[in-house]
């Protein structure tokens, strides 16, 4: 029975959800519109990530009354990641599409998408050419992050990709069976696993309620574990340390030597005080360094689950 209604279903549209109560009446209606008029049989999955207001009991409504609804309720809140992950998991469909509830993701893009992936394309990016809902100080700081993140980890990620992409179903088995770490990103997996890809280019919408779930906090723990799980270069700034500190030290002796016999000894407190700040930074800073990538490993190490499904409809 599984096997039919996974032929019969074309494409999987999978929705994170947490704390949406405010879009998701719109979402839901601009969603079912576009999907509708694609014509194609599908399924419109919203994975509910532990949410507190009343989603769990709007998108619940959403199952009972359209037969194309499939919810997955969390136990608990597991993050956004887990969320796509846990939609592509369970996804039926030939083709999939991961996108958020807050209607920054433009729906009327679906159609155009689906498009691409039936024409054999495995992967669609979309990036994003503008989001003034994200502010300047954001937008600036995600195009650094793209920046650091290609040049470090030695890949070529789409700069302002977002986590709005259709795959494939051999990208999804690719993700299911493969990459199951604890500490994710999945918007990077999605570029990197290869395949043959197009890219759409979108302009943000503002958000139809709520507010962002990403605190700038949030945002620099995210993008520190991403760097961590991405590339090992930041562990070899010791080494670029040591090399600067052996120049520093062999400079200072010069001038030390120098002052000497110009001038007879030199007071050296100041300089003495100088180095010690600079090398302990440069010590704090790498132990700073190890101790992101020790964090990483021990959450990999104990093997917990990624996600806990309390209930399926």
């Amino acid at each position: 029975m599984c096997s039919e209604i996974e032929n019969k279903t074309e494409l999987s549209v999978i929705v994170s959800v947490f704390n949406e109560e405010d879009v998701l009446e719109k979402f839901f209606e601009a969603a079912a519109a576009s999907l509708n008029e694609l014509g194609k049989s599908y399924e419109l999955i919203f994975v509910n990530d532990g949410s507190t207001d009343r989603s769990r009991e709007i998108v619940g409504r959403f199952a009972d009354e359209n037969s194309n609804v499939r919810v997955l309720n969390f136990s608990c809140n597991f993050g956004h990641e887990a969320a796509m992950l846990a939609g592509i998991d369970h996804a039926r469909g030939k083709y999939l599409i991961c996108m958020d509830a807050d209607l920054q993701h433009p729906v009327e893009y679906i159609p155009e998408i689906f498009g691409k992936l039936e024409n054999g394309k495995d992967i669609i990016n979309m990036v994003r050419t503008s989001n003034d809902d994200a502010g300047f100080f954001k937008n600036i700081t995600s195009s650094l992050f793209y920046s650091i993140l290609n040049s470090v980890g030695n890949i070529n990620l789409e700069k302002n990709a977002s986590d709005f992409f259709g795959i494939s179903q051999r990208v999804a088995d690719v993700l299911r069976n493969e990459y199951r770490e604890r500490v994710r990103f999945i918007r990077g997996y999605v570029q990197t696993v290869g395949f043959s890809k197009d890219k759409i280019e979108y302009e943000a919408a503002d958000r139809a309620g709520g507010k962002s779930k990403y605190s700038i906090r949030k945002l620099s723990r995210f993008s520190i574990e991403t760097l961590v799980s991405f590339s090992d270069a930041p562990l070899k700034l010791g080494i670029y340390a040591g090399i600067i500190a052996l120049i520093i030290g062999f400079v200072m002796a010069i001038y030390t030597i120098v002052t000497w016999i110009k001038v007879g000894a030199p007071n050296g407190y100041s300089t003495i005080v100088v180095l010690m700040c600079f090398m302990f930074g440069v010590v704090f800073l790498l132990l700073g360094v190890i101790g992101m990538y020790i964090s990483v490993l021990f959450k990999e190490v104990k093997g917990r689950p990624i996600y806990i499904i309390e209930e399926e409809l």
